[in-house]
């Protein structure tokens, strides 16, 4: 059955107040406004939204790993459903073409499948127990346990440029709900629709599995007002959100400036850096610039992982490979998910446009034409000295599209200084033969301290779903290098360590029982095991 779309929050039991004019979603090729309208909500719904966000959290906490894995997995049988829904919705309102929707949309199902997985397993809590020694001398030892707990209600803010994966039931909202915690999720006014979708197959599950109905709200209103009153609000423990360095420092800064702060697990900005290393530069310098066009150029280049900054030797292989990356992205165009991405973009290519002088050299700028072309735009391609490069900060910033730059080096001093001067960043790549990453071992050691990964001789786009994966790094990419937002680790920035001393067995969680009923594996007296406490 299709999905009939209301173009109003979705919360249950809770008198929503009307936060002022409604919205369309927009076609970003066509300028076109989508049907419905969508009316925000007063930041004044905000409190009760969250009250009842607090009161769903008293009973889904208790909920068995079984129980949140059931519900994961029918948020993921749900989405499935509708994913032709989502093939007519979504490149209406992001440019974005069936295969990618189809591509996100198994994304999405799949995160929430894996994390069912991880809780129905159940050792992700990390629970651990001494047990007491009373006649221990000099002072008896007390019997102590300890796992993660949930926060409680989590906000997630949607991204604008992944409207399934990293959005309503994206990674941040798997990652809350395995772990015990409500989530309250603010929608993105440029797709609207898509996450109205998804929102109906997040309530129909909660219905069909018997969770508490605030166990999840999707709400839509500006972001300043809604999203800063859900930031304040003081039931909410946690924020998730994907977006720009200045959306994220602001919800960054409105957390901090609470009575009580609270964590903003933010992915921002990066530039994301490859450095090709002279023998790799020699031997494969083509494949290299036709594998490289790709990446810079998937998705329009709207990915966080975006690689906007290529580090290579300089001389005669340097100036081949820009001629074959040049030519190679020359006829690159595409659609931009929404026209304030495409004034980002165009701004940020003026401001290049703007640097003349030796060392700089523009091999190929196209910001796009007038309002009248839509969201289109084309690539652009830099090249400079190692100099040029650091002599304006500019070059070091993000530019928001199928763009990069590509620095030129003398000496491996140069690329130490150069890596050494990089803001944290997502991730790092190496192109290199075997000779060329021995060589280059203190470059590399540096680029470690400035990433969350480093990719070896393949491209930053592209992120693995799985139990390993890191993405995230060092601030600004993150909020917190300490953190991912994809793979199964995302589960512990919903959660606190908690600790029980001398409590009775009916007080203690099972994971923490003697007689261990989930059968996990724990760490008792300092020993890895599964076996009961006898």
């Amino acid at each position: 059955m299709k999905t009939e779309l209301t173009g109003r929050s979705l919360v249950a039991d809770v008198v929503l107040q009307d936060g002022g004019d409604a919205f369309h979603g927009v076609n970003p090729a066509s300028g076109e406004n989508l049907e419905p309208a969508y009316v925000g909500i007063d930041p004044a719904s905000v409190e009760a939204i969250a009250e009842q966000a607090q009161a769903a959290f008293v009973e889904y906490r208790s909920k068995s790993g079984a129980e949140k894995a059931a519900f994961l997995r029918a948020i993921a049988d749900n989405i499935e459903a509708v994913v032709d829904d989502l093939v007519e919705r979504m490149p209406a309102e992001t440019g974005l073409p069936e295969p990618r929707v189809r591509g996100e949309s198994a994304r999405t199902m799949g995160q929430l499948r894996l994390f069912a997985s991880l809780v129905e397993e159940g050792e992700w809590v990390d629970a651990r127990i001494e047990t007491a020694i009373p006649d221990r001398q000099p002072l008896p030892k007390p019997d102590v346990r300890s796992m993660l707990q949930p926060l409680g209600p989590v906000v997630v803010f949607c991204a604008s440029n992944f409207p399934l994966a990293f959005s309503v039931a994206g990674g941040d909202t798997a990652a809350a709900l395995a772990s015990g915690c409500p989530v309250i999720v603010k929608a993105h006014h440029a797709h609207p629709g898509t996450a109205e979708i998804v929102g109906q197959a997040i309530v129909a599950a909660v219905k069909s599995c018997g969770m508490p109905a605030g166990v999840f709200s999707l709400v839509y209103g500006s972001g300043r007002t809604v999203g800063t009153a859900l930031v304040q609000q003081p039931l909410i423990r946690a924020v998730g959100f994907t977006g720009s360095r200045a959306g994220g420092t602001s919800l960054m800064k409105v957390a901090s400036q609470r009575p009580v702060p609270i964590p903003v697990y933010a992915e921002m900005s990066s530039i994301n850096p490859v450095i090709i290393l002279p023998g790799k530069l020699a031997a494969s310098g083509e494949d290299i610039a036709k594998g490289l066009a790709g990446s810079v150029t998937l998705g329009v280049g709207q990915f966080c992982t975006n690689p906007g900054l290529v580090l290579l030797p300089s001389g005669e292989a340097a100036d081949a490979f820009a001629k074959a990356l040049c030519e190679a992205l020359a006829g690159a165009e595409g659609c931009l998910l929404n026209s304030g991405i495409k004034s980002a973009y165009q701004n940020a290519l003026a401001a290049r446009a703007e640097i003349q002088g030796d060392g700089v050299e523009v091999l190929h700028a196209n910001p796009g034409d007038g309002a009248d072309a839509g969201c289109k735009v084309g690539s652009a391609l830099y090249k400079l000295s190692a100099d040029a490069y650091l002599s304006n900060p500019v070059w070091a910033e993000e530019a928001f599209g199928p763009s990069t730059t590509l620095v030129t080096y003398e000496s491996e001093d140069d690329l130490i200084h150069i890596v050494h001067g990089l803001e944290g960043q997502l991730t790092g790549t190496i192109h290199g033969t075997d000779g060329d990453i021995e060589a280059a071992a203190e470059a590399i050691s540096v680029l470690e301290q400035r990433v969350g990964r480093i990719i070896y001789g393949g491209f930053p786009t592209g992120v693995e779903v799985c139990h390993s994966m890191v993405h995230g790094g060092p601030y600004p990419s993150t909020s917190d290098g300490r953190s991912t937002s994809v793979g199964t680790m995302a589960i512990q920035r919903f959660t606190r360590a908690f600790c029980y001393q001398s409590a009775p067995e009916s007080s203690l969680p099972a994971e923490l029982q003697d007689t261990n009923p989930q059968g996990i594996q724990r760490l008792v007296n300092g020993a890895s095991t599964a076996d009961p406490i006898s």
